[in-house]
């Protein structure tokens, strides 16, 4: 079993970012569709702004929910709107699964997998099939964790988890949104992915490349 301290999780940190970095405009283009095309741009700034911050921790005081902890407090300043609360969440609540840890198990990472896409879904208040990053996140959480309970190690379950995410943003094509900007375009938003899915299944896609 593997052990995960702070320094594979500012590694990760910062995969999440330089990923967001290179799909931005892809990002943006999504979001120019049904939204006001600032999505990716926003999730740069988030995740630029949350590997930097816990980068600079020390390494020698610093515990995984510090580094949690610390995305969330960085990300939540980088972007105030929309994602920002979405993802700070997430991250808060990654934190709080790994209170008192000083390295992390295959199973606290199931876990921080799961809470990210709970933290997600309450804080957004939405459903999967309302056209929303929820809906990569939440079947993700749930393929994931259902691997794991199949006795999978951690890179299996986050593969599993990856193609669900993956299924589950490619279906907000045939989806009209009930959540955010989108909702008032009604029929003219089919056809077109999420966004915030998309941007979902880059991140869960670090999460896989990360350990396996």
């Amino acid at each position: 079993m593997t052990m995960i301290g702070t320094e594979e999780l500012k590694s990760l940190f910062a995969r999440i970012a330089e990923a967001m970095a290179s799909e931005k405009d892809r990002l943006c283009e999504l979001d120019g569709v049904i939204g006001d095309a600032d999505h990716g741009i926003a999730m740069e700034l988030g995740f630029a702004a949350a590997a930097k911050a816990v980068l600079e921790l020390d390494p020698m005081a610093a515990d995984p929910t510090l580094v949690f902890n610390t995305a969330a407090k960085s990300f939540l300043n980088a972007v105030g709107a929309s994602s920002g609360p979405l993802y700070a969440t997430a991250l808060m609540r990654a934190g709080a699964v790994s209170k008192g840890k000083a390295s992390l198990s295959d199973d606290d990472m199931v876990e921080i997998f799961s809470a990210f896409a709970k933290g997600i879904q309450d804080r957004g208040k939405a459903e999967v099939g309302e056209k929303t990053m929820v809906d990569a996140w939440a079947p993700a959480a749930v393929a994931c964790r259902a691997a794991r309970d199949q006795g999978l190690p951690l890179a299996e379950c986050l593969a599993v988890g990856l193609k669900a995410g993956a299924a589950g943003a490619e279906a907000t094509k045939d989806m009209i949104a009930a959540k955010g900007r989108s909702s008032r375009l009604g029929d003219r938003a089919l056809g077109h992915m999420d966004p915030g899915a998309a941007s979902a299944v880059l991140v869960i896609s670090c999460f896989r490349d990360h350990f396996k």
